[in-house]
């Protein structure tokens, strides 16, 4: 358990802008995993650099660590528009993925806002707090068939065949609430086809839905994706706030090609873009080095502490980053757990019904040899 002094010389890496983007993107993931107050306060002090994608990824991370000590800075985040609307964005939807209804009335308030992401995410946020209140189990909601297990924007759909989720998916008739419905439970399926049905979201509904079409292909981490995200951060015209998130996704996916799109893009005209393609080749670097582990913040600063490498220097051996997240930044290896555990829980189930079937057959052949002896020798 790290105390208060390791938060604090992490949260300095965070807060530092002479540090790389990178190397603040680990100290951040690190402090998202401590998690506890002061990792709050740090984080919240960060929301007064200059990089939108940074802040951004500030407002998400608070999100995920669904912790309501954060709530006031989101709440700050949201009504000051003096941020970047992609920072806004991401503060209203981490209010409504902390899940406390007392924000309820500020996020209606701000479903009409003139930025129409800032709208539509705090239209979504709405619909998940009122589906929250409705009833549901929290635990049920945490068992809702994510393998991912990150706090969504909005429930999966019930299930049903890729087509009839497409439809849903791309239907704009439809409620966004019920569009990311159908988003998030092909994503849960994992297939190519289900892929493939997601990557031609990417070319219809407003920025925000497109967005989050790209963020969800980044989880699935699927080769198939790869022509559909290129092709939208090639996309002339298109927002700021869909290539990033396509790049990024690029970056997680980590296969040669994505290397050479993202080294085409490193010098995008878009800052947000230019930085993304930043992280995204760190991440790039970090899926195909046989690492286990991303959020380095505290390793980094032992590193320092013992007279090794500097923070920017330091080898990149990271603490694992918690599936809780949507999971922008998961390892590949994540996307191998949840069949791996289910492998493993087999294995333990055949070996515990061996072991049973084993005593059983012992003690009903003792019990007939006794009855047989007695037959033969009876008293």
């Amino acid at each position: 358990m790290a105390g208060i002094e390791e938060v604090k010389a992490v949260g300095t890496i965070l807060a530092n802008p002479k540090e790389s983007l990178t190397t603040r993107f680990r100290a951040l993931f690190t402090l998202r995993n401590l998690g506890g107050a002061e990792a709050i306060e740090w984080i919240s002090r960060t929301f007064e650099d200059e990089s939108a994608l940074l802040k951004h990824e500030l407002a998400y991370c608070l999100g995920q660590m669904q912790d309501e000590r954060a709530l006031p800075i989101l709440e700050t985040v949201l009504k000051d528009t003096s941020q970047e609307p992609m920072v806004r964005h991401e503060a209203g939807e981490a209010l409504g993925a902390i899940g406390n209804p007392k924000v309820l009335n500020l996020l209606k308030q701000y479903s009409g806002d003139p930025v129409v992401e800032v709208a539509e995410t705090c239209q979504l946020a709405v619909r998940r707090l009122e589906w929250l209140m409705s009833g549901v189990d929290r635990g049920e909601e945490a068992a809702d068939g994510n393998p991912y297990t990150s706090v969504d924007p909005a429930p999966p759909a019930a299930r049903k065949s890729v087509s009839e989720l497409r439809a849903q998916l791309l239907n704009q008739s439809l409620p966004l609430f019920e569009r990311y419905r159908a988003m998030f439970a092909l994503r849960n399926l994992g297939t190519e086809e289900a892929v493939l049905a997601l990557g031609d979201g990417l070319e219809c509904g407003s920025a925000l839905f497109r967005h989050e079409v790209g963020y969800v292909l980044g989880q699935m981490q699927h080769e198939a994706s790869i022509p559909q995200l290129q092709a939208a951060l090639e996309r002339s015209g298109e927002s700021a706030m869909v290539r990033h998130e396509c790049a990024e996704a690029l970056g997680a996916i980590g296969a040669e090609s994505c290397l050479q799109i993202l080294q085409r893009f490193r010098g995008d005209r878009e800052r947000v873009v230019k930085e993304s393609c930043e992280v995204a080749l760190d991440m790039y670097e970090y899926e195909n080095s046989g690492q286990f582990q991303y959020a380095d913040g505290l390793q980094r600063l032992q590193g320092v502490q013992e007279g090794g490498p500097t923070l920017t220097q330091a080898p990149k051996v990271e603490e694992p980053i918690q599936t809780q997240d949507r999971q922008r930044y998961l390892p590949r290896v994540a996307n191998m757990l949840h069949p791996v555990m289910i492998a493993i829980v087999t294995a333990n189930t055949f070996i515990t019904i061996l072991y049973w079937a084993f005593i059983l057959t012992e003690f009903f052949s003792k019990k007939v040899n006794a009855e047989a002896k007695l037959k033969e020798n009876p008293a």
